[in-house]
């Protein structure tokens, strides 16, 4: 539903009331006092973690509760900035607003773009150049390393596509798996925990590029094994407790048939 005139203002009313607020608390209330930029980061993860789940979750009320407890952190954050000089809140906005319209140039200036697609190859070009611009020396430059290792090795691997460094398909992705679960082998044969660890990870950054080449996300695509996980062990508990069985006395073999059990349960309970 599209915003009319009175419903801007309203919000723009909103918008500078809660600036006041949070430019307020800062003066006036001893523990916002006492924060700094860093203590800023973590609750701003925080809190974009928990709108991400209430966006999952489809509640309506929890969205717009978490996505405003989300923008309380971003001008908390951008207010502490601006009190030690770094830059303006008002500047900040205002260059915000200049590169939302400088890279929608099919929407505020002469380019063409009819799908969703050419607006993301204009979006990418439009970044890498500002990156060239901003005397950025690799593709790689300008990803966060604060990002979550899964969320920056599938952005990594983006970037490194866009230079024209890629696998040609999800075969070729397994296939570098498979040599990196081989080195992982001879390093263990070896009894080089340093080795196998950082094989490993080279296993896991290759493992982490295989969903985008099925059209899926690497974070999505674990959090759903992850809730996956989560239902298969509740079941394997709930049997266990029916049949009187404790998991932690059970020999390996006795808890593959448990999970085996609570795997046809929930495929039965499915269909």
């Amino acid at each position: 539903m599209a915003m009319d005139d009175k419903s801007i203002r309203c919000a723009d009313e909103e918008f500078a009331r809660l600036l006041e607020v949070v430019r307020e608390l800062r003066l006036r209330c001893p523990w916002d006092r006492e924060q700094t930029l860093e203590d800023s980061a973590r609750h701003l993860i925080e809190e974009a973690y928990e709108s991400a789940g209430a966006i999952e979750d489809s509640e309506n009320a929890a969205i717009a509760d978490e996505l405003g407890d989300l923008l309380v952190q971003v001008l908390f954050a951008a207010n502490i900035a601006e009190q030690a000089g770094r830059f303006d809140v008002a500047a900040m906005i205002a260059a915000a607003r200049e590169k939302l319209v400088r890279r929608h140039p099919h929407v505020y200036g002469s380019d063409q773009a009819s799908s969703a697609d050419e607006v993301i190859r204009n979006w990418e070009r439009i970044k890498r150049d500002e990156r060239r611009r901003a005397g950025a020396a690799s593709a790689l430059d300008g990803v966060a390393r604060a990002m979550p290792a899964l969320m920056r090795a599938q952005k990594l691997g983006e970037r490194a596509r866009g230079a024209g460094m890629d696998w040609d398909n999800i075969s070729a992705v397994i296939a570098k798996v498979g040599e990196e679960l081989d080195e992982i082998r001879a390093a263990i044969a070896a009894g080089d925990r340093d080795a196998a660890a950082e094989e490993i990870g080279d296993a896991m950054l290759a493992l982490a590029n295989a969903p985008r080449f099925v059209g899926h996300e690497a974070e999505a695509t674990l959090r759903r094994a992850c809730d996956k996980f989560v239902r298969r062990f509740k079941e394997v508990e709930r049997i266990a407790a029916a049949d009187g069985l404790e998991p932690a006395r059970l020999g390996s073999d006795e808890l593959e048939q448990l999970w085996q059990r609570a795997k046809r349960n929930l495929a039965a309970s499915k269909a």
